[in-house]
């Protein structure tokens, strides 16, 4: 039974991103730059005004207020043919490209115009100040982004500065999720005798979707080989396929034995977790012939991989597992070469005694308290209470079995 750094470790081992493509700068947004991002202009390209005012020499300005004749008048996208004479000023407008000879430029605000002169008063304005200079943000050969970073509205808006139609990213990974079970019906369906609505497959894919995946729902597959089969058969034509279900030690827990049969081999299976312990992670590698069974030492990123996870039954295992181990594989697949799950610390608000002969993911309520992040365990009676799991924003990692945690003790913090 592996650790959860443990099992981290075998994820980033073997997970490697997905090929490359290039797509519209329209459609990078939420995927993964794939090679760094050059500067083939200086930025800004010409000198430029940072305010409405106006355009003066250092010089005609030493000493304020001072009277100045305007003798033209520069808009953005225009260029002064002349630029500044001795004892003149330019009306310029904020982006306008800088008249030669411009020092520094004076706030609309410090000044006055009487006919066709304009009267700057003080403060005094520094030379340089309101002004930017060619190339002074980046110059050309710059490297502005780096691969590896996650493209949001802020890259796109430089991917366009650096005149990037099109952007090369790592390809998103499509996931397909399947419950598994005899004693599922579907949402819309009353349960009758012995059965439960099939929740888990609805979040699961819920989930996904809010951290911005594109999830499929394949449904249910019964306990029984032939309906598991031709469920996972469909699933493995994904990149990720994440089961619910049938993964620990049952009569009835068929799906191990069902991939085993489709040629996936197993990574590891059960996390020293709780919930989660019988959580199972695996590899079927199309490039191998399907009798070859061994792991290969090492992977070649270019192989056609799809990553399969089955996750324990009960929700709250599922949703944990999902949050720890799925999504960390997802952004190792997304080009992310960070992909644990990122841990903050919080007080705890009350004390609590972390029983159980495993390391404890506690649903938790965050808040700001007057002194910083407060945590609170959410009363929760085990791995099937998903309806007080969703009192929760988050999770607390009991890492100490058999601890008492006192109320003020800083602990590490997942959010969902």
């Amino acid at each position: 039974m592996l650790t959860v750094a443990e099992a981290w470790e075998a994820i980033e081992r073997v997970v490697t991103p997905l090929p490359r493509q290039r797509v519209p700068l329209a459609e990078s947004l939420g995927l993964v730059l794939a090679e760094n991002a050059m500067a083939d202009l200086d930025s800004p390209p010409f000198d430029k005004a940072l305010m409405d005012g106006y355009a003066v020499r250092a010089a005609d300005v030493a000493t304020l207020p001072a009277r100045l004749k305007i003798t033209e008048e520069v808009l953005a996208g225009q260029v002064s043919p002349r630029g500044l004479g001795t004892g003149d000023a330019i009306r310029i407008m904020t982006g306008a490209p800088l008249p030669a000879g411009t020092d520094l430029v004076i706030p609309v605000e410090q000044t006055s115009v009487e006919g066709d002169s304009v009267l700057l008063q003080p403060p005094a304005v520094a030379v340089g100040k309101n002004v930017l200079r060619k190339g002074e943000s980046t110059r050309r050969g710059d490297t502005v982004l780096t691969a590896g970073r996650v493209i949001r509205a802020v890259e796109v808006g430089c991917l366009a500065e650096l005149g990037q139609h099109s952007v090369a990213v790592h390809r998103a990974p499509r996931i397909a999720v399947l419950a598994t079970g005899d004693e599922l019906v579907p949402v819309s369906e009353r349960p009758g005798p012995g059965q439960i609505r099939n929740s888990n497959e609805a979040m699961l894919v819920a989930q996904l979707r809010q951290a911005g995946y594109q999830a499929f729902s394949l449904g249910i597959a019964r306990d029984n080989q032939a309906d598991l089969r031709q469920k996972i058969a469909q699933g493995l034509e994904y990149d990720v396929l994440v089961l619910s279900g049938g993964v620990s030690a049952g009569k009835v827990d068929l799906v191990p034995l069902a991939l085993a049969e489709a040629g996936v081999e197993a990574i590891f299976h059960k996390v020293k977790i709780r919930p989660g312990a019988p959580l199972w992670f695996g590899r079927l590698d199309r490039s191998r012939p399907a009798n070859q069974s061994a792991l290969p030492s090492s992977l070649n990123s270019s192989r056609p991989n799809t990553w399969v996870f089955g996750l324990p039954g009960n929700p709250v295992s599922s949703l944990v597992c999902c949050e720890l181990f799925v999504k960390a594989a997802l952004r190792r697949l997304s080009g992310l070469e960070a992909c644990r799950p990122e841990a903050f610390h919080a007080q705890l608000h009350k004390p609590h005694f972390n029983g159980g002969q495993r390391p404890t993911y506690h649903p938790a309520r965050l808040s700001q308290g007057p002194s910083g992040p407060v945590v609170e365990t959410v009363r929760w009676i085990g791995s099937a209470d998903l309806s007080a799991t969703a009192a929760a924003n988050g999770m607390i990692a009991f890492e100490t079995p058999n601890r008492e945690y006192p109320a003020g003790e800083w602990v590490a913090v997942y959010r969902w």
